[in-house]
């Protein structure tokens, strides 16, 4: 199915160039995993119309994804002191900007919080525990280490040249449950989304790196 949308290079090549140009990308993991597709978009460059479709369309646990190092700089210790997730999804605590926003649920509140936290000079105290906006923290190994959602968007923006955090949110169906590969090409054909795979990140990074 995600032939519809080219082979693997090509597949990636129109994601990165969505992501450069501020718009979403929607990224599936393995069948074997999660089996769910998440709607990606850069934080330094997320609108508050952005956001309302992540409210709308997913499932509204709206994520802002960091490296390791920017959330150890914004000092967001992990969720839980152990973590039992079936993957390590890498949940911080929440937060929530401390200027700017009311009471941080509306889709311009949580924009005010994801750009507070990814400015250029942002400092823990900037923030606000507990939030709105749920913090995942990518494995510093990247892909290589984990083939997550949370990772395949440092990825993305990374490929992209922008800062180096992202936003994310898992597709639902209309009925709530989750959306699957069918629905998931549906979905990104009506929207004019570019649908990559995290297999093609892996396999197009092993490829540059072959050649390099």
């Amino acid at each position: 199915m995600l032939a519809r949308f080219g082979d693997a290079e090509t597949r990636v090549a129109r994601a990165v160039a969505a992501i450069q140009a501020g718009q979403g990308v929607i990224v599936v993991d393995d069948a074997d995993r999660e089996n769910e597709g998440d709607i990606i978009f850069a934080a330094d460059s997320l609108t508050v119309e952005q956001m309302a479709l992540l409210i709308r369309d997913c499932s509204g646990i709206v994520c802002l994804v960091l490296t390791d190092e920017r959330a150890r700089a914004l000092d967001l210790p992990p969720m839980v002191g152990a973590n039992s997730s079936r993957y390590g999804t890498a949940f911080t605590v929440t937060i929530e900007a401390k200027v700017g926003v009311t009471t941080g649920v509306s889709a311009a509140d949580r924009v005010t919080t994801i750009k507070t936290a990814v400015a250029a000079d942002a400092k823990p105290e900037d923030l606000a525990r507990p939030g709105h906006v749920f913090p995942l923290r990518a494995h510093p190994g990247g892909l290589a280490a984990r083939r997550g959602h949370t990772e395949a968007t440092i990825d993305l923006v990374r490929r992209a040249g922008r800062v180096d955090a992202g936003v994310l949110c898992e597709v639902t169906n209309p009925d709530g449950s989750m959306a699957r590969l069918p629905e998931l090409v549906v979905y990104a054909e009506a929207k004019g989304m570019p649908l990559v795979s995290i297999e093609d990140l892996v396999a197009v990074a092993a490829d540059q790196r072959a050649v390099a």
